[in-house]
């Protein structure tokens, strides 16, 4: 694959609790020059990424991050303010205590209740894939397709990991094309991001595309 051709596909992010608006600037003049497929920031730097990129990249941002476990409710205002904003695209996280209890409509119905606020905007569902079993991994795959979303994420980077070549291609396996996939944490090399594409990933979740492949 050419650079180019990785680079599109590519959610350029930067999600460190310690940026500053100067950073999250610097990461859209990135994303306009390298022609990436979205940037990915904290919620409270939607409203001014969206004005400062005036519609050439899309500004994508996190629901319920980065553990998963406040309300659907919370996630829903979360949801509705960022949509105000002008994001265009939303990654949430599950709630990952209620998938271990065996809550997969608690589980189902958030993630259709997102999908629903944000309408024709991009879900992405991440289910941390790390702290999860094979068995779990494959019910989410199912609940992610059922409910409606737009993709199936690995993780959100802050976990006990990221994403995994095993896991993308169960993820293939499972959704068998019902929804798109994105790999996300622990991308470092070119070659990680060529392959986590060949196995089957739509999008790739890195703050560091740039910085191998610019």
């Amino acid at each position: 694959m050419t650079k180019q051709e990785i680079l599109a596909r590519v959610d350029h992010t930067l999600l460190k609790p310690e940026a500053r608006w100067q950073d999250i600037q610097k990461l859209c003049d990135e994303a306009v020059e390298y022609h990436t497929a979205s940037i990915c920031i904290n919620p409270c730097y939607v409203r001014q990424a969206v004005e400062y990129l005036a519609g050439r990249v899309p500004v994508c941002t996190v629901i319920g991050f980065p553990l998963g476990a406040t309300s659907t409710q919370t996630k829903l205002f979360e949801a509705k303010q960022a949509l105000a904003d002008g994001a265009e695209e939303f990654d949430m996280v599950i709630n990952i205590g209620a998938l271990k209890a065996g809550q997969l409509g608690y589980v189902e119905q958030e993630i259709r209740a997102l999908k629903q606020a944000v309408g024709d905007k991009v879900l992405k569902v991440i289910v941390e894939t790390c702290l999860l079993t094979e068995q779990e991994k494959e019910t989410m795959c199912e609940l992610v397709c059922s409910a409606g979303a737009d993709f199936i994420k690995t993780s959100t980077g802050f976990s006990t990991g990221g994403a995994t070549f095993a896991d993308i291609a169960l993820f293939a396996r499972c959704v068998k094309g019902r929804c798109r996939i994105k790999a996300a944490g622990g991308i470092r090399t070119a070659e990680d991001m060529e392959e986590f594409i060949r196995l089957g990933a739509d999008r790739l979740g890195t703050s560091s595309a740039i910085k191998i492949l610019g």
